[in-house]
């Protein structure tokens, strides 16, 4: 998939104010360090399309991006670690499950883990909540420059024996690296072959 546009569509805490289009939507969500505002300037080759901070937590809002005037990238608020007051991340809790349980228009959301790190509670434990709404899902693994080749096959490999645990199948997993794209056509050409399935009104 070639990216040939790329435009902030609106910000809001109320699912019920997102886009009215029906075009097909998929949602990045992940730790709130986990480096998804990276990752998503990488895939769209925009430098500051997705507001990067050096404070985990920056994004607080569902915010909408028009990708190639045919399907909408949703920037979600970090779950885990934000610096943060308690009672906002109950609000961010509370929109992003309306999000998920109540957004027909959603067909895929990227959970974004890093790879650098061991299965984490609060990573499976989200993704089984995905799993139990049956909510389609992938997994991002992220920051893959910073591990040498075997380390990051075995920290990966590691994971995925740890789903198989309470998972009869894998979801569709992918590599990636903001630093040097790794992983980009892939992602972009898994979106292009669920966006073919669907007809534009």
């Amino acid at each position: 998939m070639q990216i040939k546009s790329a435009e902030f569509i609106l910000s809001n805490s109320d699912v019920e104010k997102c886009p009215a289009s029906r075009i097909p939507e998929y949602a990045f969500i992940g730790r709130s360090n986990v480096g998804k505002s990276s990752l998503i300037n990488m895939l769209m080759q925009r430098k500051s399309l997705a507001k990067t901070s050096g404070r985990p937590g920056k994004t607080q809002l569902i915010n909408h991006f028009l990708i190639n005037k045919n399907w909408h990238l949703v920037d979600l608020p970090g779950y885990g670690y934000a610096r943060v007051s308690k009672s906002s991340k109950k609000v961010f809790q509370k929109f992003i499950t309306d999000y998920f349980l109540k957004r027909e228009q959603l067909v895929c959301a990227f959970v974004l883990i890093d790879c650098r790190h061991d299965p984490q509670p609060i990573d499976l434990q989200f993704l089984e909540w995905l799993g139990q709404q049956q909510i389609p899902f992938s997994i991002i693994f992220t920051k893959a420059d910073k591990l040498k080749p075997n380390a990051l096959k075995r920290n990966v490999g590691a994971y995925k024996l740890k789903l198989l645990e309470s998972w009869e199948a894998l979801p569709p997993c992918f590599i990636t690296s903001s630093s040097n794209s790794t992983g980009r056509d892939e992602v972009l050409q898994y979106i292009d072959d669920i966006n073919s399935e669907f007809e534009y009104s």
